[in-house]
Parts: structure tokens; sequence; C-alpha cells
């Protein structure tokens, strides 16, 4: 019997180009072209300026631990528990909440080095996560 898929995160109008970069491996960061401040999630307007106005820039993927939680309950089809999720400061300057894979529960830690990497699903669909910078990017 084929394991369950991952539940997919909402996708629409706003973050569609995201997930359409993380296919093609890029971690992309939303960035307004009138103030330069970068936000993720992405949404529409700058909350800096309220410009309507973006581009996309390539993240390096490199960042820390902001914090964490390691979920163990309810579990939900298609992940792997214990689940790690990170909230990351980017090497940029923005913030993203991830899953952080290999890597023991106990092991994670604030300010711990993380990388990014493009983890493919059975199914073929690509999301961005992150591992400890000692193990390395993708």
């Amino acid at each position: 019997m084929a394991r369950p898929g991952r539940i997919k995160p909402p996708m629409g109008h706003d973050n569609a180009w995201w997930w359409e970069q993380a296919a093609k491996g890029v971690l992309a960061i939303q960035r307004c072209t009138k103030c330069q401040a970068l936000r993720h999630p992405p949404r529409p307007m700058c909350g800096e300026c309220r410009s309507m106005d973006w581009d996309v820039l390539a993240a390096s993927g490199k960042g820390t631990v902001a914090s964490y939680t390691v979920l163990y309950h309810p579990q939900f089809p298609g992940f792997e528990y214990p689940l790690i999720i990170v909230l990351v400061d980017l090497e940029e300057g923005t913030r993203i909440t991830a899953e952080l894979k290999d890597c023991a529960p106990e092991a994670v830690d604030f300010g711990m080095a993380v990388t990014v990497y493009i983890h493919e699903d059975d199914d073929g669909f690509r999301i961005p996560m992150f591992r400890p910078a000692s193990q390395g990017g993708n």
C-alpha cells in the first residue's frame, strides 16, 4: 500500500510564483521595489511602505534557527514524526517557517546554522526544507 501523500500548503494568486520557484529548486524571497523591504510569506502589499510593486530575489538558503517546536501529536498522514518545525532567520534579513530534516529533536537549538534544500515528495511536489548546515544543502 502506498504511503499517504503530504497535505499540500495553500496555493493561490499571491503565492503561485513562489511555489513555481520552489519547483525549480530556488528559495525565493519577495522584495518591495520601492523600499527594498523583504517579506515572507508572499503578499500583495508591502507592510513597510504599502507599495504594491515588488520583485524577487533568490535567497542563499543559509540561516539560523530563531525558534522551533517539535510535534509528536496529532500525526497527519504524509509527515514523519517527530516533526521539527523551525523559524529561520535567513541571512538576507527575513524569516521563513519550514520543516527541519536530518536532525534529532534533542539536537536542534536556537542559533543553530541551517541550510535550505528542496525536498521532493513521492508525487513530485517540491517544498523548501532545512537541515543542519553541517549536513549541507542540495
